[in-house]
């Protein structure tokens, strides 16, 4: 192996910022200057594996963006689906978290660019249009409610024996209580207008329940519905993401009086 061969061919195909260090037996750093939003810089190796070279992040990727979005909402849903998407385009592994390319035919500098693109591609789902977050907030609030609530006692996507068409959905139904908690997620403004009917058809059929809802963005919602939504509702929060301490609160305390 020439390190300094591998060195020139990385500035040459990325960047003269690009430098490589030996760490160990078959283990390399790869200095770049590329960096997640908080400064810190990609984690990337070179490491001989079998009889050839890979490029590895050694885990850390994934595990850097779990400091501000749960690991839950990064394996599953469209986060998961726009990361795989990310890392097939670049042949790049995943490896149970660990990013691993291979170095095909000594390319090294194909590889490293490939491998940049994928972390820096994947490292976007922080980052993304507030369409595409609006599209992943019923998989992250999904995956918060099955991380505080056992399994046995949540429903998804409940529906009454008296609505045969599925008119009044409930997204989210705590059940083996005198009255089951009813849960909505509120990503937009027509979705808090078909809860809004649900909880008013319920209450004319004389159900027993407690109800909750948890807007996406309740600043994005008129006046006018969000009252009529509000007459209804039992008790609401904001967002999900100022407002974990406070729902977890609320749900361990009636999960204990039940």
């Amino acid at each position: 192996m020439n390190l300094t061969a591998i060195r020139e061919e990385f500035r040459e195909r990325i960047s003269e910022q690009i430098d490589l260090h030996q760490q160990g037996e078959g283990r390399f750093i790869v200095r770049t200057p590329f960096r997640f939003d908080d400064g810190d810089h990609f984690v990337i190796a070179l490491k001989r594996e079998g009889d050839g070279w890979i490029l590895t992040d050694e885990a850390s990727t994934i595990m850097h963006l779990s400091y501000w979005l749960d690991t839950d909402a990064i394996e599953s849903g469209n986060r998961k689906q726009i990361v795989d998407s990310s890392l097939s385009s670049f042949a790049v592994e995943n490896r149970d978290g660990e990013l691993v390319i291979p170095v095909i035919e000594n390319r090294f500098g194909d590889a490293l660019f490939d491998f940049v693109q994928a972390l820096s591609k994947v490292t976007d789902i922080s980052f993304l249009s507030r369409e595409v977050v609006r599209s992943t907030f019923m998989d992250d609030l999904r995956a918060f409610l099955k991380s505080r609530v056992p399994e046995h006692r949540i429903e998804f996507d409940w529906r009454d024996d008296r609505d045969s068409t599925g008119k009044y959905p409930v997204d989210f139904r705590i059940n083996q209580m005198k009255r089951p908690i009813l849960i909505y997620g509120l990503p937009n403004e027509d979705k808090m207008n078909v809860a809004t009917i649900s909880l008013l058809t319920f209450e004319r059929w004389g159900l027993k329940f407690q109800s909750v809802g948890i807007f996406e963005d309740q600043e994005s919602i008129q006046r006018k519905p969000l009252a009529r939504f509000t007459d209804v509702i039992g008790k609401s929060y904001s967002n999900l993401h100022d407002n974990r301490e406070r729902i977890v609160s609320y749900l361990d305390e009636a999960l204990r009086e039940s």
